[in-house]
């Protein structure tokens, strides 16, 4: 094999290794872009939250449409009111997706401290703690 096709051969690699990260971000861009101009404030434009809908409890992830709507708008304040926990993991899923993109095109598999199983099953317990909290009389705040 030449140099030339050994090179091609990597960089075909790196493309097609690049498929994953580009569809999801080609997703989270479209749905941003979605919620951007079809504003979540407004009744009729979007389905109401499943599990709010049948037990008229905020789920961990209610808010969510309305937080991106006003960080896609510039309203920092407004949408970490919406969502206070999904605000502040916004870095970090951030954090996973580019080391997720930098390996990928290096060819190499995904692996972070964060998905460690004693991480995983801490990251599951404060979701449940939130859940629970957002619902009671003294964590209104964390409610949308």
């Amino acid at each position: 094999m030449t140099e030339a096709s050994v090179d091609s051969q990597r960089r075909g690699f790196a493309w097609r290794s690049l498929v994953g990260p580009g569809a999801v971000l080609g997703g989270v861009v479209a749905g941003s872009l979605i919620v951007a101009f079809r504003d979540p404030n407004e009744a009729g434009h979007y389905p109401t939250c499943p599990f709010l809908l049948m037990t008229g409890y905020y789920c961990p992830g209610c808010g969510m449409m309305r937080l991106v709507h006003a960080l896609t708008h510039g309203d920092v304040g407004t949408a970490f009111g919406f969502n206070p926990l999904l605000f502040l993991l916004l870095p970090v899923f951030g954090y996973l997706y580019v080391r997720w993109t930098v390996l990928a095109a290096r060819g190499l598999p995904m692996r972070s401290a964060l998905f460690r199983p004693v991480v995983a099953y801490a990251f599951l317990g404060l979701l449940i703690v939130y859940w629970v909290v957002r619902n009671l009389p003294f964590g209104q705040a964390l409610a949308p």
